[in-house]
């Protein structure tokens, strides 16, 4: 066995098999072409686009572009797509199948696939035996993502819009309890702004009572109007400090439920199209030359090792 692999034995082998090789050659081409074409292996057509992500939310620590792999890969997207080309019969596979959803995903996932890019990009790739679904696969690939993170962008923002609708009408009820107790003090006791009314009322009473004037009309106005301040004053005055910080409150939620409101109605993109899908002129799948090549090479290889074991043992 030392010199079973020896080269001058192998090239010996080969230049008196030469005419064996050469037909065995020929017949591994003309095999391997037969079986690679149509009507054995159905050519497939690539498309592809390249896309970069904008305009996400930040969830985690992954990148935008990490986050937009994360979507494009889910199982939603999938089964959109599934539906929207009727895959289930491009793939040749019955849905009562009980493994239908494991044969579809596999089947998907060899002709469909997504990968990030050295410059940060997601590349889509789309193999298909028409090149126009293939191109048309790919470019829903897109819509269904920009879809999708709308969806979940839209989820949140309406939870902020209930959540500040919510805070806006329990403050406009406490603004409106007050502005009505408000109404009662102004019309029962005279009381419209405390802080400016307290300064000019204390002054005109105590000027009134220095005059010893307290006997005059108008000086019984004011005192009246002072009693009330005295009594009436500290639940004024902390009212109104209570309903200018309702209204701040409320101006700040407003902003708030508009903006929010706005994120969840606005219709925007997620994505710049680096890339777009177009058809495909030529097959991607499958390789034939490269088929042929494997075909010859390993069938020449199998005849050499077989000739050298015809070759042994006739010496033996």
């Amino acid at each position: 066995m030392n010199n079973f692999f020896d080269n001058q034995r192998i090239l010996n082998i080969i230049w008196s098999r030469k005419t064996h090789f050469m037909i065995i050659g020929a017949i591994a081409i003309v095999l391997s072409v037969f079986f690679s074409s149509k009507t054995f292996i159905e050519p497939r057509y690539k498309s592809s686009a390249r896309i970069y992500p904008i305009n996400l939310f930040p969830f985690s620590d992954e990148s935008e572009t990490e986050q937009m792999l994360e979507i494009i890969n889910s199982e939603d997207i999938k089964r959109r797509m599934f539906d929207a080309f009727d895959l289930d019969k491009v793939y040749h596979i019955s849905k009562d199948d009980p493994h239908y959803m494991t044969y579809m995903m596999h089947r998907y996932n060899t002709n469909v696939g997504a990968s990030k890019t050295e410059f940060e990009t997601v590349e889509i790739k789309v193999l298909d035996t028409n090149p126009v679904r293939a191109c048309n696969m790919c470019d829903s690939i897109i819509h269904f993502y920009n879809q999708k993170v709308r969806d979940m962008h839209a989820v949140k923002s309406w939870e902020m819009v209930k959540i500040t609708k919510d805070g806006l009408n329990e403050k406009q009820t406490q603004l409106d309890s007050i502005l009505e107790r408000l109404k009662g003090i102004r019309g029962e006791y005279g009381i419209l702004n405390y802080n400016s009314q307290v300064k000019e009322v204390t002054k005109g009473y105590m000027e009134a009572l220095a005059a010893n004037k307290v006997s005059t009309v108008g000086t019984q106005k004011i005192k009246a109007l002072y009693d009330n301040l005295v009594k009436e004053g500290d639940e004024t005055n902390l009212l109104e400090v209570r309903f200018r910080q309702l209204v701040s409150v409320i101006d700040s939620l407003t902003l708030e439920h508009e903006f929010y409101l706005q994120e969840a109605q606005k219709e925007i993109t997620y994505c710049h199209i680096v890339e777009y899908p177009v058809p495909a002129d030529k097959k991607s799948y499958p390789v034939r030359w490269l088929i042929v090549l494997i075909s010859v090479l390993s069938t020449t290889f199998i005849a050499l090792l077989v000739f050298l074991i015809l070759d042994y043992k006739k010496e033996k």
